[in-house]
């Protein structure tokens, strides 16, 4: 059960954050958001590092290095960038992709066999994305652009790209999970190493500390986002990983379009029926998924 709970929680903390750093991508890149978000959200959770063996655990920690380049590094900055292009809902929902990739790579990789009411959760979760993605023919970019999605469909490469990451990343930290005893808080902590080591690279040493130019309450907003959306988010998530096989924690993690309801409504105007009964259609998926 603790697995259960971990994902819901790691779901609605991520949800809320998503807010908080969307507002921010109309004044800052992607990557600088990322990279600062993991440097603070790395800085509160370094007590971590106490009792980590390198020597013992040295295999461990290069792989979750490395799932810390994919998934946070890589993944979080094209999560960031969708968030920007197309808005945290629409974000949202195209990573629920990310069980179906999940359980096939469980099979594939590790063996992880699910029953069959589980692809049957699977398939209904994916019509009901189909629906859900058809439901508006246009968009606004920053409210000052409008896009066409029927003739711009590349707008969506970037979640795409994301879901892609962070399954990998799940499924590298999954793979360290069953073969050391390495804990959640240490994971997460090695996972932001890399995608600092990664991202501090990538903008050649240069690091845009944008937090000190925002007003008080939006560094108090952007703080409580980090330690929702990456301290607590990424160590529910690896504590799915831990406790449940890869399908079935993506899928309970997946359930942040049904939580972005609740703040939809600020970002996208009124939710429809259509939006409104699919959604639930995709939430019971997910149940059956993991009765």
């Amino acid at each position: 059960m603790i697995g259960i709970f971990s994902a819901f929680g790691a779901a609605i903390s991520w949800t809320y954050a998503c807010f908080i750093w969307r507002s921010q991508t109309e004044k800052y890149n992607s990557i600088d958001i990322n990279l600062l978000k993991n440097i603070i959200a790395f800085l509160i959770f370094l007590p971590a590092f106490i009792n980590i063996s390198v020597l013992n655990d040295f295999r461990s920690i290069v792989t979750l290095l490395f799932s810390g380049v994919i998934g946070i590094g890589l993944g979080d900055t094209f999560y960031i960038k969708s968030l920007q292009l197309i808005g945290t809902r629409r974000t949202l929902s195209i990573e629920t992709l990310s069980p179906i990739l999940a359980t096939l790579s469980g099979e594939i990789f590790i063996n992880e066999n699910l029953a069959f009411r589980s692809y049957v959760g699977i398939f209904i979760i994916s019509i009901s994305l189909f629906i859900l993605l058809r439901q508006r023919t246009n968009l606004f970019v920053n409210n000052l652009t409008t896009i066409n999605e029927q003739n711009n469909l590349r707008i969506y490469i970037f979640p795409f790209l994301s879901v892609l990451c962070a399954v990998l990343g799940g499924l590298l930290s999954r793979i360290v999970f069953l073969e050391s005893n390495l804990s959640p808080f240490q994971t997460t902590e090695i996972r932001l190493l890399g995608a600092i080591i990664f991202l501090i690279t990538i903008k050649k040493f240069s690091i845009n500390f944008f937090l000190k130019n925002l007003d008080l309450n939006e560094q108090k907003r952007f703080l409580l986002s980090i330690f929702l959306g990456t301290n607590l988010g990424i160590l529910l998530q690896q504590i799915v990983f831990k406790t449940l096989p890869l399908g079935i924690g993506w899928t309970l993690l997946s359930t942040s379009p049904v939580i972005s309801l609740f703040f939809a409504t600020k970002e996208e105007g009124q939710i429809t029926k259509v939006v409104l009964f699919f959604t639930t259609l995709l939430f019971l998926g997910l149940c059956l998924i993991i009765l």
